[in-house]
């Protein structure tokens, strides 16, 4: 499954303030979110239900989630009337083969993303040809080139519409659109996933300062620049 250079092109030549809607335009049914309910999540999920509420949306549930996050991510949908969530993760049989006593992290913490993250969400993308993504360039510095439009070796793409989006900007607009915020976020949480491997950021360190923290790690897999 792949982009047609006819679609690649439209969508390379889209603004990246309408590329959202035009990417759900050319690519209907061929389309998904991926979304981890996080700090930021709101805006973008409130921009694709104001386009299309049934649009499917996948939550990685990893199983080490904060109980904080599934209870957003259940308020946020129906907040927002996404009638097209999913959840997705690792099976019973992978978890037991691979991480019974839930450890994995604590000495082959990519082992851990794959098992609970990349594989589950490979599996979950095979019959879309892109997917959608809330990655901003003010993220972290292996993000700072990305492209709202970003192609993939493979064919297929990801559409990052929030791409320039500042943290001031997303929060000025997500208070105007009266959005809920993540319980987490007033606590200094900034940047959120799962909570043994997620603390709470200083005034001034970088949002991600919190991810794996004390590690060279910096991204879950998914977004790596293979992908």
């Amino acid at each position: 499954m792949a982009l047609t250079q006819t679609e690649r092109q439209i969508l390379e030549q889209t603004p990246e303030d309408r590329l959202l809607g035009r990417a759900m335009e050319v690519l209907h049914g061929r389309l998904a979110l991926v979304s981890s309910f996080g700090a930021e999540s709101a805006l973008l999920l409130a921009m694709i239900a104001e386009i299309d509420p049934e649009f499917p949306v996948f939550f990685l549930e990893t199983r080490r989630h904060f109980p904080e996050t599934l209870t957003y991510r259940d308020e946020l949908a129906e907040f927002l009337g996404l009638t097209g969530l999913r959840s997705i993760g690792p099976s019973d049989k992978a978890i037991h083969d691979r991480d019974p006593q839930d450890q994995l992290a604590d000495f082959d913490p990519d082992a851990c993303c794959a098992l609970r993250k990349v594989e589950p969400m490979d599996d979950a993308l095979n019959d879309f040809d892109a997917w959608i993504t809330g990655r901003k360039r003010g993220q972290a510095a292996t993000r700072a080139a990305m492209k709202a439009f970003e192609p993939l070796e493979d064919g297929r793409a990801k559409i990052n519409p929030l791409a320039s989006w500042t943290h001031e900007r997303i929060d000025s607009e997500m208070t105007r659109r009266r959005l809920p915020r993540h319980p987490l976020t007033s606590l200094g949480f900034k940047s959120i996933g799962c909570a043994p491997c997620t603390r709470a950021v200083a005034e001034g360190e970088d949002p991600r300062a919190g991810r794996w923290a004390g590690q060279t790690k910096t991204e879950c897999g998914i977004h790596l620049p293979a992908r």
